[in-house]
Order: structure tokens, then C-alpha cells, then sequence
């Protein structure tokens, strides 16, 4: 099996540090090799882009949007075959393969739309005395080199969302992707080269954690963009205390159910779909569903049946929803944390088996607030079922957790949607539906614990920008 090159400054190169072994989660095989880049080739990477700034820059809006529209074009041309990369490296299920190919080739095009619009604002300064004969006007400029760092379990969309951005925005790009699924991320950066992107604007590097902490630091870098763990992500924030960050971290998201959600059956079935797809590995994963006392019963018989139907196993397997845990640490982990909360005195109403990597999609009820599977981020197949008496309480019950994602309102109450939106200390209130929903377009991040700053193409344009002012007498 020939090892894939990293790429350097726009040149394929072979990593310094050796070639690493990517093992597929679910049976432990291997099914890539890939170079790994050392500390002088990070350097390497630093000093391209801070060469390349101008160059990105002085793209057009035009040009900016006709490479993004050419990738998506491509991406979508070569979305099996990213796809294929998606199961065996992040042993992601594959129908949820397709779909993240899918959706990473709607935010290159949307990329190139928010491109081909940059913004410009005009204001007449002439209401002021001080602004008597003058009008402003604000455009957009980049920031200059973006440093992005992204997580295993969307190893193409999650790409994508940095470097659509970084190319609509006129910034050189360096991208650390997860150790267990490089090779999507590499792929993308074919793409990009291929439609004219500037060579030294962009290098896509597997490396070593450790050796990330010298670029974080770095000067020339004017934006750091992460997406991962909470640990991780405050950590690079205080290394690059001096400079633009943003962080898209975990959360243990909830959804509230009241009495005139509807179809439960139908309810329970969204859910099932948001706590187990993909082994409940991603930030707004259904973790936390609490369900008013008047429908509880009914719906904990409905929320268990949805459970038990969701297929597990082979994520090759085009029937299977929840796959394996990305390693045995994290099975073991979850299955750990299951037993805590049974030994705490939570029911386990659902799955709670192990078979290798693959946990059963698990559906907890009666847990102590203090046990992890309630009060920390699972990333796991696990959901845990909450009774509560008014809506009020509902809402302090999802406030009253460190995270701060998205959550889900289950009700055809307008009130009750608006009054979520007021006081909901989240990044997003999705209504009618699971917070595991997601478009792209839309700006999506956290509050608390879950990060700053906004990803979507157009806000995180925005992040990779600053407004510059003309003033004309």
C-alpha cells in the first residue's frame, strides 16, 4: 500500500517524520498510510503562506469565486470515491459518508456565492457635524495566514468549512487534519490545486499534535481556527492570546419535548437519528432529551422502540445507522461511563452492550444530573431521557450544563419557540427538530464551553477578515 504525500506549499512531498498507519475502527485493519510532516516541514508550511499572502489577496472576487465553483464541481465528481475514504478512516456509516460528501461540496458553492458578494457598506456621514461633506465607505480585507486544525469525525465537511472560507476570504491556508483520517482532507487539497488555486496558498499537513505548538504561536499566523475537544481548543486560545481565534468545541446538546410536539413515534425517531447516527460522534449529538411529566411515559415506550430499531454494526454496511467508536479507547470509555450511571442508580432502558468498537445505540433514564453521560460530552451512542414539570424548568434543565451548542424545541407554541430563543444560553434554538440538525449556510457555533466564534461560509468569512474604511471628502 503506497503511502499518500503531504502536501507542502503546493508540492506533494513525502512526510519527514515517517508514514503513520490509518487502522479502520471497526475491525482494526489497515486501510492507509500516510506521510507524517515534521517540525522543520511545519516551518516549511509557515513561511509559504506568509509568502503567499499577497498573492491571495490580490485574487478577485471573480477568481476567488470561479476556483471554489471549479472544486465543488470536481468534489462532487469525486464524491464516492471521498466518501469510501470517510468509512475507512473515520468508520463513519456509509450512507453518512455520502451525505458529508454531499454537504462538503454545498459549502465550497456556498464559499464561492459569499465570494462573489463580498460585502460593502456605504454610510453619509453628513447627520454629524464632524461628518459634514463626507461619506464612508467599509470593505472587507483578509486577515492573512489562517492556521485550521480540524477532528476526525467530519474529516471532509469539516475541511471543507475552513478552507471554503479561507479561499472566499483571499487567505493562504496551513491545515492540520486528525491523525485518523487524513486522507479526505488531502483529497480536497487535490482538488483545490487542480482548479487553479495558488500553489503556495495552501498546505494540508498530517502531523503530530505536539509539533502543532510552534505555528500556534507563530505571529505570521493571524487567525487560529479549531474544531475539537474543549480541553484542546482553550488551550491553543491561550497560546495565541495575541491574535484573532476561533473555536468550535463540544457540547452535550438537548432537546425538550412537550405535550404538543405531535407524532411521538415520529419525535422519537428524529432523536434516535440525532443521539445514534454515526455512534453519536459528533458536538451536537442528542444527548440530553427531556420530556415533560404529561407525555413521559408514552413517550419513553416510544423513544425505546426507536432505539432498538437503529441498526449497528458495519459501517460498510449501507443499513447500518450507528457505527463503531473511532478507537478502544473511546468504546471503552463510553461503556465505562454507561455503568457508572447504572451503578448510580440510572435505568438503562436500551442497548448499553459492547461488541468490540460498537456500542449499542444506549437510552438511560432516572441518572443523577452528576454522572458524565448527563453532565459531560458523551460523543457516544448514548441518550439519557429527563422528566420535567414546566417549561420553565425545562429551559434552566438545558441551561444548567456548561456547554452551550444547540438545542431542540419540540412544540407548535410560538411563545414557547420565542421565549427559548430569549433565554436558551446556546448557540442555536432548532425548532420542530433534533439540535443535531444542521445547514451549512447558516452560522453555527457555541457559547460557554462550546467555543466562540461562528462557522458557515459567510460568517466565517467574516472571521477571516477584517473591515477596512475609506473615508472620501
Amino acid at each position: 500500500m503506497e503511502a499518500r504525500k503531504v502536501l507542502l506549499g503546493g508540492r506533494w512531498v513525502d512526510g519527514a517524520a515517517g508514514v503513520a498507519e490509518v487502522r479502520f475502527p471497526f475491525d482494526q485493519s489497515v486501510v492507509s498510510r500516510v506521510g507524517r510532516a515534521d517540525a522543520v516541514q511545519l516551518a516549511a508550511a509557515v513561511g509559504a503562506a506568509a509568502r503567499a499572502a499577497p498573492a491571495m489577496a490580490a485574487l478577485t472576487p471573480a477568481a476567488r469565486a470561479d476556483i471554489l465553483e471549479r472544486a465543488a464541481a470536481r468534489l462532487r465528481a469525486r464524491r464516492d470515491e471521498a466518501a469510501a475514504l470517510i468509512v475507512a478512516e473515520a468508520g463513519k456509516p456509509l450512507t453518512l459518508a455520502q451525505l458529508e460528501a454531499d454537504r462538503a461540496v454545498d459549502v465550497l458553492a456556498d464559499s464561492a456565492h459569499v465570494a462573489r458578494y463580498p460585502l460593502v457598506e456605504t454610510r453619509d456621514l453628513g447627520g454629524y457635524t464632524s461628518g459634514t461633506g463626507r461619506l464612508a465607505l467599509t470593505r472587507r480585507v483578509p486577515v492573512g495566514p489562517v492556521l485550521a486544525i480540524t477532528p476526525f469525525n467530519f474529516p471532509l465537511m469539516l475541511v471543507a468549512h475552513k478552507l471554503g472560507p479561507a479561499v472566499a476570504a483571499g487567505c493562504p491556508a496551513v491545515l492540520k487534519p486528525a491523525s485518523q483520517t487524513p486522507s479526505p482532507a488531502l483529497l480536497l487539497a487535490e482538488v483545490l490545486l487542480e482548479v487553479g488555486l495558488p500553489p503556495e496558498g495552501l498546505s494540508v499537513l498530517p502531523a503530530a499534535s505536539a509539533e502543532m505548538e510552534p505555528l500556534v504561536r507563530d505571529p505570521r499566523f493571524r487567525l487560529l481556527t479549531f474544531t475539537g475537544s474543549a480541553k484542546v481548543g482553550w488551550g491553543l486560545k491561550r497560546a495565541a492570546w495575541d491574535r484573532r481565534v476561533a473555536l468550535e468545541l463540544g457540547g452535550n446538546a438537548a432537546a425538550v419535548v412537550e405535550p404538543d410536539a405531535g407524532d411521538l413515534a415520529e419525535v422519537a425517531r428524529r432523536l434516535a437519528t440525532g443521539a445514534y447516527g454515526f455512534a453519536g460522534q459528533s458536538c451536537i449529538s442528542v444527548q440530553r432529551i427531556l420530556v415533560n411529566e404529561a407525555i413521559f411515559e408514552p413517550f419513553c415506550e416510544a423513544m425505546t422502540a426507536a432505539t432498538r430499531a437503529v441498526p449497528a454494526g458495519d459501517p460498510r454496511d449501507p443499513r447500518t445507522v450507528c457505527g463503531p467508536l473511532v478507537d478502544t479507547a473511546n468504546a471503552s470509555r463510553v461503556a465505562r461511563w454507561i455503568a457508572e450511571a447504572a451503578e448510580a442508580g440510572g435505568q438503562v432502558l436500551a442497548g448499553g452492550k459492547r461488541h468490540h468498537n460498537v456500542v449499542t445505540p444506549t437510552l438511560l433514564a432516572a441518572v443523577p444530573p452528576d454522572q458524565a453521560v448527563v453532565a459531560d460530552e458523551v460523543f457516544g451512542p448514548v441518550a439519557v431521557l429527563i422528566r420535567y414539570s414546566s417549561f420553565e424548568q425545562a429551559l434552566a434543565l438545558v441551561n444548567a450544563s456548561r456547554y452551550g451548542l444547540q438545542a431542540g424545541i419540540f412544540t407548535s407554541d410560538i411563545a414557547k419557540v420565542r421565549r427559548a430563543w430569549d433565554v436558551l444560553e446556546v448557540g442555536g434554538v432548532i425548532q420542530g427538530d433534533m439540535p443535531t440538525w444542521r445547514s451549512d449556510p447558516m452560522p453555527y457555533g457555541g457559547v460557554k464551553g462550546s467555543g466562540i466564534g461562528r462557522e458557515g461560509p459567510a460568517s466565517a468569512t467574516l472571521e477571516m477578515t477584517e473591515e477596512r474604511l475609506l473615508v472620501i471628502r
